[in-house]
């Protein structure tokens, strides 16, 4: 009978550099399951979320596809719009993940990672073998953050106030991969959790 991988959660607040992150765990071999990735699917023309969007929010989707600017200004400064979205939205991706997961115990996969940008406000650890936070200072955050095409100091004040602070993060994480001393420092966090992991599986 095929045994279960072993879970990790990984997340992190906006900009902190989850999915360089994630991607450093995948050069490392481990099998990665992107939140970001699947919402971008759900979304697209087609998508399971795209016409249960439309019925909701009809302007923000366009060529049966949802367009996530138009999005993005429907539910801002809206609380109410908000949960409205994300109830449609998180158990499509809780789908998505599930059948990540099924596929990967079938095959036999002794170690996956959930990239979970929410994953602590969603109360999705509970799911987690252990759970790894990506962190850094908050001026290194803030600056990142205002690099991204289209961010401005309100809308990253917005999706940041919504967010659990890092420090409750960090008290919460198993690991905590720092990330504002360069890829290398980064990769080399990464390879002791999966060292520390590989030992603990025998």
């Amino acid at each position: 009978m095929p045994r279960k991988p072993y879970v990790i959660g990984l997340t992190g607040s906006i900009a902190m550099g989850k999915s360089e992150t994630a991607k450093l765990f995948a050069a490392e071999g481990v099998t990665v399951h992107d939140a970001d990735a699947a919402i971008h699917k759900l979304y697209g023309k087609g998508g399971a979320a795209a016409a249960r969007i439309a019925s909701i929010f009809p302007d923000a989707v366009r060529d049966g596809a949802v367009d996530r600017a138009a999005l993005s200004a429907a539910v801002a400064g809206n609380p109410a719009a908000l949960a409205k979205l994300e109830a449609l939205v998180h158990p499509l991706v809780a789908a998505e993940r599930n059948a990540f997961l099924r596929e990967a115990e079938a095959k036999g996969t002794p170690v996956v990672l959930l990239d979970v940008p929410l994953l602590f406000e969603i109360g999705a650890e509970a799911g987690m073998d252990a759970v790894v936070v990506v962190s850094a200072p908050q001026t290194v955050q803030r600056a990142r953050a205002l690099e991204r095409p289209g961010m401005t100091a309100e809308k990253f004040d917005a999706l940041h106030a919504r967010q659990m602070p890092d420090v409750e993060k960090r008290a919460k994480a198993h690991y905590v991969v720092v990330t504002d001393k360069g890829l290398d420092h980064a990769r080399d966090q990464v390879r002791m959790i999966l060292s520390e992991i590989a030992r603990k599986l025998g």
